[in-house]
């Protein structure tokens, strides 16, 4: 055997060698959210989405879980975090930085989308289409919305007139410019902050779906929940699950695949549906609790659309000002929502 051969060899052994430790070499993914981990989405779709990681990379990539804000910080630097390299993934509110993602603001526009899973399915597709760029610091695995937005209140919402001058929470600058509109006083808060705010009497009542109201206590703590006519719901959220892009840019190949095949379309539907039987539950709780649910009639519903369709125009507005086509954009979000809805 020749030298030059013997080399090669050795040389050959040796990547083979690193081809193999590299091929065991596992890697920790620390993910990190707000809410408690019994609340609807850590434990129905973040838990199962991680346990699938897990699987289809044959455990060499491990999640770790951190809810309830465990590795410091507040909700609204939860973005910013994962952006940021401070953990690897999050899940959060995009509503909790304001102005931040204009053209995703679509979706939480007053009455535009019911079923959390179908309206999922269509903010994926838009971003994925129109709103990419708002999302180009992270690894997008997924965004989605919840479900039908509602009135909790210590006083009965029966009308409009009922709900001026209550102190109401929001969600986002959206909101806020609708319960504005609507009579009510707005008052801005992540949702964890929300038990404390109505125990003490800072709210009279909160803007939440139904799926997050049973870790807050919310059935326990107000008595009154509003409902209103037709599918769509007075308002939604959006929410962004992201990785940090050094974090995924460090995984192998196969990795990285790993996290493709488990981003998109059917990762937002996974968060809609566990919004969709979230609200199931949450309502149900209330009915139990003999709480009063006020269901608006449609004469009644089309007073509140009316009255809040001026924040679509302060939207588009504002939009126009950023040279972004804001009637476009509302066109293109109804027609997605309108098309997963079949």
């Amino acid at each position: 055997m020749t030298p030059i051969s013997r080399r090669s060899l050795v040389a050959l052994a040796a990547l083979l060698a690193a081809g193999a430790v590299h091929a065991q070499q596992t890697f920790t993914l620390r993910l990190h959210q707000m809410l408690p981990s019994q609340a609807t989405i850590p434990a129905k779709a973040i838990a199962p989405w991680a346990q699938k990681v897990e699987a289809d990379s044959g455990g060499r990539i491990k999640v770790q879980l951190f809810h309830a804000m465990q590795l410091g910080g507040a909700p609204p630097q939860l973005f910013d975090q994962a952006r940021d390299g401070v953990v690897d993934i999050t899940w959060t509110v995009l509503g909790y930085t304001p102005g931040r993602f204009p053209k995703t603001e679509v979706f939480e526009l007053p009455f535009m989308s019911g079923s959390a899973e179908q309206s999922s399915k269509a903010i994926q597709e838009y971003v994925e289409k129109f709103a990419a760029d708002e999302f180009r610091e992270v690894k997008l695995i997924a965004v989605h919305t919840h479900g039908p937005g509602l009135f909790h209140t210590k006083q009965p919402v029966t009308g409009l007139e009922s709900l001026r001058g209550m102190k109401i929470r929001g969600g986002s600058r959206i909101i806020n410019n609708m319960l504005t509109k609507l009579g009510a006083t707005p008052v801005g808060m992540p949702v964890p902050a929300v038990t404390e705010a109505l125990s003490k009497g800072v709210l009279d009542g909160t803007t939440i779906p139904w799926e997050v109201a049973p870790p807050l206590k919310v059935h326990e703590l107000v008595k009154n929940h509003t409902t209103f006519a037709g599918t769509a719901g007075l308002y939604t959220q959006t929410f962004a699950f992201s990785m940090n892009r050094a974090a995924y840019n460090k995984l192998p190949d196969d990795l990285k695949k790993v996290i493709d095949n488990n981003s998109g379309i059917e990762v937002a539907a996974l968060f809609g549906r566990a919004m969709d039987e979230g609200d199931k539950l949450g309502r149900e709780l209330a009915v139990n609790a003999g709480n009063n649910i006020v269901a608006l009639d449609m004469a009644e519903t089309q007073r509140w659309r009316r009255t809040a369709a001026a924040v679509e125009a302060d939207w588009v507005k504002e939009m126009a000002g950023k040279s972004i086509d804001g009637t476009t954009l509302i066109k293109e979000a109804q027609a997605l929502i309108a098309k997963h809805a079949k």
